[in-house]
């Protein structure tokens, strides 16, 4: 996937408001493409805050997806804590038969402690397989 989380929404969005028939949007969802997630896809990490400056702003919340269905809060808050730092909470996202969607929101305790999650797990395979 090449595509920053951000696109992806922007995609997701675009494709949405360009099926009511909104001719701007239509042209809009042709440029950025639609995107498919794979089983195999890594997971990605966001920010959940766009800073307005080109200074990063320091985080404490992220968005993890891409998640194996099997991954619970439990080991989502252990790799966290032990490779960042103290968390204040974590939601994984299910479906309404109780399955897993494969997204996490993870809250850190300190401001700075998303940033560094951010550049350390975005992208890359948590589990190495």
């Amino acid at each position: 996937m090449d595509k920053s989380l951000d696109d992806i929404v922007a995609a997701s969005h675009a494709a949405k408001h360009a099926k009511r028939g909104g001719r701007r949007n239509g042209a809009r969802a042709q440029v950025l493409g639609t995107t498919r997630t794979s089983p195999a896809a890594k997971a990605r990490i966001a920010n959940t805050t766009k800073p307005a400056s080109t200074i990063p702003q320091p985080v404490e919340k992220i968005v993890v997806s891409n998640l194996p269905a099997d991954v619970n809060e439990a080991q989502v808050k252990e790799l966290f804590q032990t490779t960042v730092g103290p968390l204040r909470e974590v939601n994984i996202q299910y479906d309404s038969n109780g399955r897993s969607k494969g997204v996490a929101w993870v809250v850190f305790q300190k401001k700075g402690d998303g940033n560094k999650a951010y550049q350390q797990y975005n992208n890359r395979l948590i589990d190495g397989s």
